[in-house]
C-alpha cells in the first residue's frame, strides 16, 4: 500500500521536512503522484530514506551521501576522513568533560581559562581575561609556567593592585610596586624564557607585544598599569645585576695560596 509523505515519515522517525530536504538535495527521489496530487511512496523510497538516515547518523555530510551510497571509488576515503573527524571530536569531548569536572571542583566561573581553574580564587577579572590572551600569543609550556606564577603569588599582590584607584597616591604605588618587583624577579629567575619569550610564541614577535601592548593598556588603570610597568623593570634591573655580580664572582682569580 503507497504511503503519504507524513506516513513515510513516521515510518522512518524523522519529519515530512527532513523529507522534503532530502528530495530538494536529490538524496531521495520523488514518488509518482495520485490522481488528487498527493506523493504515493513504496518501499523503495522507505528503503532509500532508512539508508540516507543510517549515513546521516554516522555523521556523513549531507553533501557526500550521494557519492557513499553509490559506493564509489571515494567512499573509503569519505569514511576514513568522518573517522578522523569523529576521534578528533571524541577528544574535544573528552578534554571538555575534564575541564567541566575542574571547574565544578573548584567552583570557578564557567569561563575561566583552561587549566587555571584551581586558581580561579586569586584571578581578578584583569587578569583572567589577560591570561585568556595569553593562551593565543604563548605555548602549552609558557601557559604551563604562568598557573604555577599565579599559584606561587602568595602574596595576594594581585588582589591589591586590582583594587587600586586611578588616583592611587604615589606611597601607595611605590609599595606596590616593590612587592610586585620581589615576585617578578623570582619569576625572571625561575622562568628565564620570559625575558626572551621568542620559543614560546605562537604568533609573530610584533603581533603578540602589540597585543599585550593594547590589551593591558585597555584592561588596567593608568595607576595599575603604572605598578605593573615600574614592578616590571625593577625586576629587570634586579636580575641583570645579580648576573653581572655572579659574571664577576665566576671571573675573579683564585686567591693566592701563602
Amino acid at each position: 500500500m503507497p504511503w503519504s509523505t507524513r506516513q513515510l515519515a513516521d515510518l522512518a522517525d524523522t519529519t515530512v521536512n527532513t523529507i522534503r530536504h532530502y528530495h530538494h538535495l536529490g538524496l531521495l527521489d520523488e514518488p509518482e503522484r495520485r490522481h488528487n496530487g498527493y506523493k504515493q511512496y513504496e518501499v523503495r523510497h522507505l528503503v532509500s530514506l532508512l539508508r540516507i538516515r543510517r549515513l546521516a547518523e554516522l555523521g556523513v555530510p549531507l553533501s557526500q551521501i550521494g557519492d557513499v551510497s553509490a559506493d564509489t571509488d571515494s567512499t573509503q576515503g569519505v569514511l576514513r576522513n568522518l573517522d578522523a573527524e569523529l576521534q578528533r571530536r571524541i577528544e574535544r569531548l573528552k578534554k571538555a568533560r575534564t575541564d567541566i569536572a575542574a571547574i565544578l571542583r573548584a567552583r570557578a566561573s564557567a569561563d575561566v581559562p583552561a587549566g587555571f581553574e584551581s586558581v580561579a580564587s586569586r584571578l581578578s577579572e584583569a587578569d583572567s581575561s589577560m591570561i585568556h590572551i595569553y593562551g593565543q600569543l604563548y605555548d602549552q609550556n609558557a601557559l604551563a609556567d604562568v598557573q604555577k606564577m599565579v599559584e606561587a603569588d602568595t602574596d595576594d599582590v594581585s588582589a591589591d593592585i586590582d583594587r587600586l584607584p586611578a588616583d592611587a597616591d604615589e606611597e601607595t604605588r611605590k609599595l606596590l610596586v616593590e612587592r610586585l618587583a620581589r615576585i617578578l624577579t623570582q619569576n625572571l629567575i625561575d622562568y628565564p624564557w620570559i625575558s626572551d619569550p621568542a620559543s614560546h610564541l605562537s604568533k609573530s614577535g610584533y603581533v603578540t607585544a602589540q597585543t599585550l601592548v593594547d590589551a593591558m593598556s585597555e584592561l588596567y588603570n593608568p595607576a595599575q598599569l603604572a605598578v605593573i610597568v615600574q614592578a616590571g623593570t625593577l625586576a629587570q634591573d634586579r636580575v641583570c645585576a645579580m648576573q653581572k655580580q655572579s659574571e664577576k664572582a665566576d671571573g675573579a682569580p683564585a686567591p693566592r695560596r701563602a
